[in-house]
């Protein structure tokens, strides 16, 4: 176990503090933990940069079911450049002082004069990626890798309120069970993907893919790019939209299909007064909005993220087909094909091909693709919905349910089922209650501070920050 509290190892001295950590272990594993993350994504590293910068002296550890850190490894296309500016990054809003803002990023890697040269606030994804992986780097002493999380648990003792919770995880490697101890746990496991439910059988998992995994699929999974492949997306979103583009540049010869159920992609909207929304100051109006216009405003506002398209991408596309249509009129001919108004009912595989039953979002006609497809890739969203599953053994506790969270996104327990220096906190699914901005990335600076003083309280009661 992790021992040694959280601010007395400068980052740059933390990978000489192996041995100080390790001599703890027995004093960690009698007191527990102040603090267990449950994941380590984005939403994590955010609350251990703040925990870090406001020199907070606890117990604390990372669980992370993957093997290294890795933020949507699967859809870093080489050319997808970042939908928000450099400037909500995992530090700037909160504290734009620390030295976990990009721009520190790009200095530590010599490319700050460089990149201020090419005149953008969207870096690739790619970068903003390695930014991530570069901050994430500087606590591993406090990251447990290739552990999931199976359940949290109450430690009951009496009538007493709850002051402890048990968690257990599992090692991906060696499926050998563990538990600790901790008195405030946050989630923050991120989404998981969503499939239809008619593409779910076992029997076409090795033709159906989520975007998540794009482009971590085994090489057997994807065609050989010179053979004369059918390879269909569906989805209307940013993410099919940048893998059908993909698949046209790496599939010259293919036949490629992207469907959807909308009548055609739409454009996403990002323009300035539409972005405050995303604002971190608006948590607090959006918060305190009766439920029913709370779920008005997020309706209204799903054009900024969910199922729309980055205009410039559309305009490539639609280029592309221009390109088809001056060669071909006929539609139906040509090897790339944007299929609209069609809802996949169903799935069967076909002497190893797929064919997709399709239904039209107008008439209700049932047809079946005139052709069968070699893989099929689905952008259809994320699940958030993890921690149900975790916090079942805890549903007794729960003022309403596990996904009712205060302002502070500390989960709503019944009055005195849980002492008030002890809790679970929730991130990244809490759409409903804290705006739409909850599942990006635009609030993580200012979200992560807001958890910290939650849990551990105001900088100023604790005095100084830990200076490296």
């Amino acid at each position: 176990m992790l021992a040694a509290t959280f601010s007395n190892i400068p980052v740059r001295d933390q990978h000489r503090a192996e041995h100080d950590v390790r001599s703890h272990n027995n004093l960690n594993r009698q007191k527990g933990y102040d603090l267990v993350c449950v994941g380590f994504g984005p939403a994590s590293l955010a609350i251990a940069v703040a925990l870090h910068d406001s020199g907070v002296e606890a117990r604390v550890l990372f669980l992370e079911r993957q093997s290294e850190f890795a933020w949507h490894a699967g859809m870093l296309l080489p050319s997808a450049r970042m939908q928000i500016s450099f400037l909500k990054d995992l530090a700037t809003f909160r504290d734009p002082r620390s030295k976990f803002t990009f721009l520190n990023y790009l200095k530590s890697r010599n490319r700050l004069v460089a990149f201020a040269n090419l005149g953008t606030f969207y870096p690739l994804r790619e970068e903003f990626n390695d930014y991530l992986t570069w901050a994430a780097g500087h606590f591993t002493d406090y990251v447990r890798y290739g552990s999931e999380t199976v359940s949290i648990s109450p430690i009951i003792e009496g009538s007493r309120p709850v002051q402890t919770w048990n968690v257990v995880y599992k090692d991906k490697k060696t499926n050998a069970v563990s538990s600790l101890t901790a008195r405030h746990v946050v989630i923050a496991v991120g989404g998981q993907p969503s499939i239809p439910p008619a593409l779910r059988s076992h029997n076409l998992s090795s033709k159906i893919i989520h975007s998540s995994r794009y482009l971590q699929v085994p090489s057997l999974s994807l065609p050989n790019a010179s053979q004369k492949v059918r390879i269909a997306v569906i989805g209307g979103g940013q993410s099919a939209a940048e893998i059908f583009e993909d698949l046209m540049s790496r599939y010259s010869k293919g036949k490629i299909s992207l469907i959807t159920s909308g009548s055609a992609l739409k454009p996403s909207d990002d323009s300035p007064f539409v972005n405050e929304i995303f604002d971190p100051h608006r948590v607090n109006e959006f918060y305190n909005l009766p439920a029913d216009v709370r779920k008005q405003a997020i309706a209204e506002n799903r054009a900024t993220n969910y199922s729309v398209v980055r205009p410039e991408l559309l305009d490539r596309l639609y280029d592309k087909m221009y390109h088809q249509r001056l060669r071909e009129p006929n539609e139906q001919n040509w090897d790339h094909q944007i299929v609209t108004l069609r809802r996949v009912t169903g799935a069967e595989l076909i002497n190893g091909k797929v064919s997709l039953q399709l239904k039209n979002s107008r008439t209700g006609d049932i047809e079946s693709t005139a052709s069968n497809f070699d893989l099929v890739i689905v952008a259809t969203g994320y699940l958030r919905n993890a921690h149900v599953k975790m916090l079942e053994s805890a549903e007794d506790l729960f003022a309403e349910s596990p996904s009712s969270v205060e302002r502070d996104y500390r989960i709503k327990f019944k009055d005195r089922a849980v002492a008030q220096n002890s809790g679970i906190w929730l991130q990244g699914c809490c759409e409903e209650s804290h705006s739409l901005s909850d599942t990006l990335l635009s609030i993580l600076a200012v979200r992560g501070g807001e958890i910290v003083e939650s849990i551990f309280g105001k900088s100023t009661d604790r005095g100084s920050p830990a200076i490296d």
